[in-house]
């Protein structure tokens, strides 16, 4: 919209918004014209149709200065000039801008707690980013933003300076230099105007401390208010535990020093009287179903008031109308005080509301996962009656899996139906795949390294792959592994694995091997949640290269079987685990038995394994745990155990202390050959880690094995095999790491024999005991 006809005499300048917004008052007004063109000059690189869009005039519109005002603030609102004028020519309205600067690029310099990608996504939050429009105002938005995010962390002295450097192009680079300073910590944490309990009693319960030889790691030290606040309510619940239904923190002092290095802090507090449940009455609307109802209570009369019964009460009772498809219940305790006795009587009242069906069910989250792989966890049905507890066990099965580090399922109303609700499963994807690596040394096998790689959820299908290979010399393994969960619709899994075993005494391959290679294929069905049976079968090969050094056992296999054997075991099994986490439990049940039996081949036998795990939580802080296992080998056909069956005793999984596999029965050779029974039992108590406050990833365990490796001739009773024992105690770390769960142990022998093969030191990634 050009016009290139000669200019009219009569020319007005609007210099600035504020003469716009007077040009009507003013001497320099305009009279009204129809607009023939609308031209626009000073563009770089803002699109003309931007300035068109935004100016409320039009090409045959009349112009007044009441529109050449608001075009001027329309066009400053867009903040992407810092200068806008209008001209007219011959009725032609020419808008000359001058655009904004933008930014090229942005550099943190001096940044060592962070980071740089968040701090770069928090200026970027705020319009800061490369592309965008300068504004100079924003630069003290940014700078107080990184600051913030330093003060967050503690870091109260953090300093930043900012460089703009203008470049070609209309363009601006941006350096923002940090000076991060030393972090404040704490000097001193008080608690005042506690009665009942002692200062350190409630110190202990809190994240925050002055400071110990984990604050590295934890950084309990450092202040931060979220922190402080997050401790007042630990404070202010353990409070409600033991019945000062009425305590509450007065106030919080926090003080820090000139150089932002020191601060102090002081809670006051009022504990109140300790209250005593006099009686809890229903009230509201059970669906006649007041009965069940009372078996949820969990407040018993004649005891202190806990809060957390309280809220045990009424979540069992909201999750309880859930069960008959009431998905908007509400239930309310509502205390009555008497503070003359110190007694409180409890109202709980419930309104159900009314019964909903679940129209259609969502799945959020999940980037790389696919929706089937959660869906078919699910246990609540599209168009069904909402169901609490089938909700509840979707979620915990979803949340098994393994994928996603949060799962949470938010209920919807439906708009417009008051009877249906839309579920919406949230959830956090979290990395899949795993490695586990282990290691141990000796003087006479040197290093031995494990390896595993797993990836639990390959492509985001809900299949696993997985690898494992050990380098030890005398165990040389290749193990490669899949498993589809969801072979069938109902949930029947299966499983390949392809492998291949060389175990040797000496690295040097002129001495004996005996080479393993079998595939198999095994299929798991789910009798119940936390109920699952398997079966399979296999094929197997076994080779033993005879070398130099051949040990009698083996010969003897070989004089037996032949120096190459086959084997086709089938296998059975049956998994039960109801433990609150796999990777760090703390209460909790783990069963598990496995057969193999051999029924074609020259090998015929039968090989079971048998397993059992509790934890047992004994305090906040403290986690008893046990682990048993047993294995048992039987021959048939007049023939001897297979010798390459045969179980190993000794390291990471059995006692720990001695050499992986090191202890069992030996032939005449002085060859350790393990045998056909096994008996293994550990013992542990876990803790957090002293100073990383109640952080279950780091925990610090102590523990106590004894385990034993028999012959055909020797049973599992542990008084009849009292002389076979082997036993250690130890101290360890346990400590979630991001490859994995990593155990570290230091132990010692309490029980050995002549020849035992000991390691004071060990560590792996990616088991539990």
């Amino acid at each position: 919209m050009n016009d290139m006809s000669p200019k009219r005499p009569h020319t007005a300048w609007l210099g600035s918004l504020a003469a716009a917004l007077l040009v009507s008052q003013s001497s320099w007004a305009i009279p009204p014209f129809k607009v023939r063109d609308i031209r626009v000059e000073g563009l770089q690189r803002v699109e003309p149709g931007t300035v068109f869009v935004s100016l409320p005039v039009r090409v045959g519109d009349t112009y007044d200065d009441d529109k050449g005002a608001a075009a001027i603030r329309s066009l400053f609102a867009l903040g992407l000039f810092t200068d806008v004028r209008l001209d007219v020519h011959n009725d032609v309205l020419v808008v000359v801008v001058q655009e904004r600067p933008t930014v090229a690029q942005t550099e943190l310099v001096g940044v060592k707690e962070f980071d740089k990608d968040v701090l770069l996504k928090a200026l970027r939050d705020i319009g800061l980013y490369e592309g965008r429009a300068f504004d100079r105002a924003q630069l003290d938005r940014a700078e107080q933003e990184l600051k913030r995010q330093y003060v967050h962390r503690g870091l109260y002295a953090a300093q930043v300076q900012t460089t703009i450097t203008p470049i070609e192009r209309n363009r601006v680079n941006l350096r923002f230099a940090v000076t991060e300073g030393d972090p404040a910590r704490i000097t001193e944490l008080r608690i005042v105007g506690n009665k009942v309990f002692d200062e350190a009693t409630l110190l202990d319960l809190l994240d925050l401390d002055t400071g110990n030889w984990m604050s590295w790691y934890s950084k309990s030290n450092r202040y931060s208010r979220a922190k402080l606040n997050a401790d007042l309510e630990t404070l202010r619940s353990f409070y409600l535990t033991q019945g000062y239904l009425e305590f509450k923190v007065d106030s919080t002092q926090v003080a820090i020093n000139p150089d932002k290095t020191e601060i102090g802090i002081t809670v006051n507090v009022a504990e109140g009287s300790r209250y005593v449940v006099d009686k809890v009455q229903l009230s509201g609307n059970y669906l006649g179903k007041e009965d069940e109802f009372k078996t949820l209570v969990r407040i018993r009369p004649g005891q202190a008031y806990n809060s957390e019964d309280v809220t045990a009460t009424t979540k069992a009772f909201t999750d309880h109308f859930g069960n008959f498809g009431f998905a908007f219940a509400t239930v309310q305790a509502k205390p009555e005080i008497d503070r003359t006795h110190n007694r409180v009587s409890l109202v709980l009242h419930a309104e159900p509301s009314r019964r909903a069906y679940v129209r259609k069910i969502n799945v959020a989250g999940n980037t790389r996962t696919r929706d089937v792989v959660v869906r078919r966890e699910f246990r609540q049905l599209e168009s069904s009656w909402y169901d609490g507890d089938k909700i509840r066990a979707s979620r915990d099965r979803v949340d098994r899996l393994g994928y996603f580090g949060d799962v949470m399922i938010d209920t919807q109303e439906v708009p417009g139906a008051p009877d249906q609700v839309d579920l919406t499963v949230q959830v956090t994807e979290k990395p899949t795949g795993s490695l586990s690596l282990g290691a141990g040394y000796s003087s006479g096998d040197g290093l031995g390294v494990t390896f595993g790689l797993q990836q639990d959820n390959a492509f985001g299908s809900g299949n696993s792959l997985g690898v494992q290979i050990n380098t030890s010399k005398i165990n040389r393994v290749v193990v490669f592994n899949t498993t589809d969960p969801y072979f069938t619709e109902d949930g029947i899994s299966r499983t390949y694995d392809i492998y291949h075993k060389t175990s040797s005494p000496y690295q040097d391959q002129d001495y004996y091997k005996l080479v393993t290679s079998g595939v198999s294929a095994r299929f798991g069905v789910p009798f119940t949640e936390i109920d699952t049976v398997y079966f399979g079968a296999g094929l197997e090969q076994t080779e033993i290269v005879p070398g130099t050094l051949l040990p009698t056992s083996y010969q003897d296999y070989a004089d037996e079987y032949g120096y190459t054997s086959t084997g086709v075991p089938l296998t059975m099994g049956w998994a039960r685990d109801n433990r609150d986490s796999a990777l760090a439990p703390t209460t909790g049940r783990m069963q598990r038995v496995n057969a193999e039996w051999s029924i074609g081949g020259d090998a015929r036998y039968l090989r079971t394994v048998y397993q059992f795990q509790q934890y047992v939580p004994f305090h906040k802080k403290l986690t008893g745990a046990l682990n048993l296992e047993l294995g048992y080998g039987k021959a048939f056909g007049g023939r001897s155990f297979p010798i390459f069956k045969n179980f190993y005793g000794g390291g990471l999984g059995s006692v720990r202390g001695f050499e992986q596999g090191s202890f069992g029965p030996q032939d005449i050779s002085g060859t350790n050959v393990g045998g056909s029974r096994k008996f293994n039992l550990n013992l542990e108590a876990l803790t957090p880690m002293p100073g990383a406050g109640n952080d279950r990833s780091l925990r610090l365990y102590g523990f106590f094995d004894v385990g034993m490796v028999g012959g055909p001739d020797q049973g599992l009773a542990i008084n009849a095999n009292a002389d076979k024992l082997r036993a250690s105690t130890g101290v360890g770390v346990s400590w979630i790491s991001p490859v994995g769960p990593l155990r570290l142990a230091f132990a010692k022998p309490v029980r050995k024999y002549d020849g035992d093969r000991t390691q004071t030191v060990q560590f792996q990634i990616g088991t539990s005991f």
